[in-house]
């Protein structure tokens, strides 16, 4: 693979995981090699890299999507990153010293005064960051690698999503998991990483998406101006497409809490959209 091709992987993955680019939206090669000014042998590597990462689909025929993750899929990439964080739970368990433990604990205080503010922005970033922290700090690389993974798989999710949970709850269970493994106690440590990744998504549902209309040359836009940030888009004509009904599923999504009496599913909706 390329230089140039790493390059524009990267920058598509940038789009997707920013929801320029939305689950289902067409990654052609002949618009893409012009966006990009290269060969359409260079965009078809970079989408194999994409697709290797979960975050592209190439079908036969018909070219690649931004993937569009069903309801198993998201109980499976959930189920692997919990059987990857209790391989790491093991780990810390007998390998981090006293420098480890604040660092968790100081990450966790962050994430309390976040909540305590009601920044739920912040506080959903260092909810996520804090299973990144937890990760890197078994220094397996290999490890690493696969969670950063599948942390990549789940921002496609976060575009689908509707949900109403308590905020607080995620917060202790991060709290406890440290407590139990500093105490030795691991395999209520283990337990508790599962029951805190399953506990979230009683109440989700990806049963309806909205795509916003622009097209893949204004959604990479900034990133070709050299912006970094590459904002989320708003829809401007939302278009329901049949998902897969009311069935709960297996997510770890940190978003604020919402108030189902005065919010409605549309505006819910519009918010995770806007979360990254």
């Amino acid at each position: 693979m390329s230089n140039r091709s790493q390059e524009i992987a990267a920058t598509l993955t940038k789009a997707i995981m920013n929801h320029r680019l939305v689950p289902g939206c067409k990654l052609g090669e002949r618009e893409l090699s012009e966006i990009f000014e290269v060969s359409r042998i260079v965009i078809r590597q970079a989408l194999i890299r994409l697709a290797d990462d979960g975050l592209a689909q190439i079908e036969r025929n018909r070219g690649a999507f931004v993937a569009r993750p069903s309801m198993q899929e998201a109980l499976e990439i959930y189920d692997a990153l919990t059987l990857v964080e209790q391989g790491v739970a093991a780990q810390l368990s007998d390998r981090l010293g006293p420098a480890g433990w604040a660092e968790l604990r100081h990450h966790i205080e962050r994430q309390r005064q976040a909540v305590a503010a009601g920044n739920h922005a912040l506080a959903d970033v260092l909810g996520q960051e804090f299973h990144t922290v937890f990760v890197r700090l078994s220094r397996n690389k290999v490890m690493q690698e696969i969670h950063a993974q599948l942390v990549r798989r789940t921002t496609l999710l976060r575009s689908l999503i509707t949900a109403d949970f308590d905020y607080c709850n995620l917060l202790d269970d991060h709290s406890r998991i440290v407590d139990l493994l500093e105490k030795g106690r691991l395999k209520q440590a283990m337990d508790l990483i599962d029951i805190h990744h399953r506990s979230v998504v009683r109440g989700y549902i990806m049963d309806r998406q909205v795509f916003p209309e622009i097209t893949p040359a204004e959604a990479l836009a900034p990133y070709l101006d050299g912006k970094a940030d590459g904002t989320a888009v708003q829809s401007r004509m939302p278009v329901d497409v049949p998902g897969d009904g009311g069935t709960a599923t297996h997510l770890h999504v940190h978003l604020p809490k919402t108030d189902p009496a005065t919010t409605s599913r549309a505006t819910i909706k519009r918010t995770n959209r806007g979360l990254s």
